[in-house]
């Protein structure tokens, strides 16, 4: 006769709450009785019956984390089976947050035969008074992912065995709700023991009792309280653009948002610039707001969604990153961007007509004079060293210079944009955003500027009779002060 693991719930409440057969399952066990946990309300019951058990409590005690548990207590279980059959009872209900169970399940040593008990979810809706029809999410308080939790239908962390796992709960929760908000915490649904608390979010892991049976509740969320989400900041933008929406949202369109797209930018590059982390907060938003609008247009238009923009963004890192998502090894930054282009090339499918080709047309000149210079010199098409870029902007000066003599305004534009594109070559070889550098060069004038404003205003002077000299002691203390 082949020897099995029999495994049986014992059920949320007391010995009176067990199903008869499972009673007698226990009653009969004589030393075949293995359990989880004694910390249970009907293993004191069964003691009286003189109803004798092994349970792995002491391994909780010997292991940090949990899976570490579960994983030695279903060895020896195995071990045990190969001598005889045997009885595993768990909490509630076999199939219901028991990691254990389904290691069993999943081994093919032994035979595994999934008796059944009573499952604790029905006592626990009743002591709640809440209907799961409504939607409801049963979370692992051991093991879950804060980015995962369902807020607005009822949510229910089971298996809240400690004041530490509580503690996990609640620092996870402060992420999304405020420490005032009110959860309730039920101990033992359904038994003569059932306790059920309502405190704030912060006191989860207060001096409460907290054991095997305890279960932690949050209602469903207000939307009010669920703006810092993706979904909640979808819901906003779709109904500024739906009937009873804002009339200037409802008529943009891809075309018209593209000034406000580029504005959003340079303000968040100011706010990067000045190391306002706040003014960044608010500017990426801004960004993000026009990320929304487009992609709500397209869903209007029935052409894509932001969830195409999302899953386009994604699936394309995960491609050009196979030394992260597929173990590809890599040597260098040099052998990864190398990686990335070949995968870029691949994506695009046919050859391009030219190296150049994919430099966006609507690029400030800067900018896409360094990009440009960037592409080319990755087929070899650039200077090995800085000095041939050095003698460069001096040829290209004099020339420069040769042509305002000439006083020839075709000429002198054509070799001053060669000057400004050997400048972003130079620029690009030193690894330095020319149009950043230039931004930032432009509110640095602008702060100077307007302090020499201000003095010339605090000493009641004339700009019109001062001389640059007189100006320029201004400018200096100026220069003075942002070195201080």
């Amino acid at each position: 006769m082949v020897n099995k693991i029999e495994i049986i719930g014992l059920g949320a409440g007391d010995l009176d709450q067990l199903p008869l057969g499972i009673y007698r399952k226990l009653i009969q066990a004589e030393n075949k009785l293995f359990l989880r946990t004694a910390d249970h309300p009907v293993v004191p019951a069964l003691e009286a019956e003189g109803v004798t058990y092994t349970s792995f409590d002491a391994l909780y005690e010997q292991e940090e984390q949990f899976g570490d548990v579960y994983v030695k207590i279903v060895d020896k279980l195995l071990n045990h089976a190969e001598e005889q059959s045997i009885i595993y009872a768990v909490p509630g209900h076999p199939m219901l947050a028991e990691q254990t169970v389904q290691y069993l399940l999943n081994q093919n040593k032994v035979e595994v035969k999934v008796l059944g008990g009573q499952s604790y979810l029905d006592d626990l809706f009743t002591a709640l008074k809440i209907d799961p029809i409504e939607g409801f999410q049963f979370v692992d308080a051991t093991s879950f992912k804060r980015n995962e939790l369902q807020y607005r239908q009822h949510l229910i962390f089971c298996q809240v065995y400690d004041r530490f796992i509580a503690s996990e709960v609640k620092l996870a929760l402060l992420e999304d709700l405020p420490p005032e908000h009110l959860v309730t915490i039920v101990e033992a649904a359904g038994s003569t023991e059932e306790k059920i608390t309502t405190v704030p979010l912060a006191e989860l892991d207060f001096d409460l009792q907290i054991g095997n049976l305890t279960s932690v509740y949050i209602p469903p969320v207000e939307e009010e309280q669920l703006n810092h989400t993706f979904n909640r900041l979808r819901e906003v933008v779709a109904t500024l653009r739906g009937p009873e929406g804002c009339e200037w949202d409802k008529k943009q369109t891809h075309e018209s948002l593209r000034p406000y797209l580029i504005e959003e930018i340079y303000e968040l590059i100011d706010a990067i610039d000045t190391e306002d982390d706040e003014g960044i907060i608010e500017e990426l938003g801004d960004v993000l707001l026009q990320v929304m609008l487009h992609s709500q247009i397209g869903e209007d238009e029935g052409y894509f969604s932001v969830d195409d923009v999302i899953r386009s963004i994604t699936e394309k890192m995960i491609r050009r990153h196979p030394h992260v998502f597929m173990q590809q090894e890599v040597d260098s930054v040099d052998e990864i961007m190398m990686n990335w282009e070949a995968i870029k090339q691949k994506e695009k499918g046919a050859e391009r007509p030219s190296i150049l080709s994919g430099v966006a047309a609507s690029l400030p000149a800067l900018a896409k004079a360094y990009t440009l210079q960037k592409k080319a010199d990755k087929v070899g098409f650039g200077w090995e060293n800085a000095d041939g870029i050095w003698e460069k902007l001096e040829e290209e000066l004099t020339e420069l210079k040769e042509a305002i003599k000439e006083d020839v305004t075709t000429s002198m534009e054509q070799e001053l944009g060669d000057v400004l594109f050997v400048i972003a070559n130079l620029a690009r070889f030193y690894h330095i955003q020319p149009e950043t550098a230039l931004h930032q060069t432009n509110r640095k004038f602008i702060t100077r500027f307007q302090y020499v404003e201000e003095q010339i205003r605090k000493e009641q002077k004339d700009f019109s009779k001062m001389d640059l000299a007189e100006m320029d002691v201004y400018w200096n203390e100026a220069k003075q002060r942002e070195e201080l």
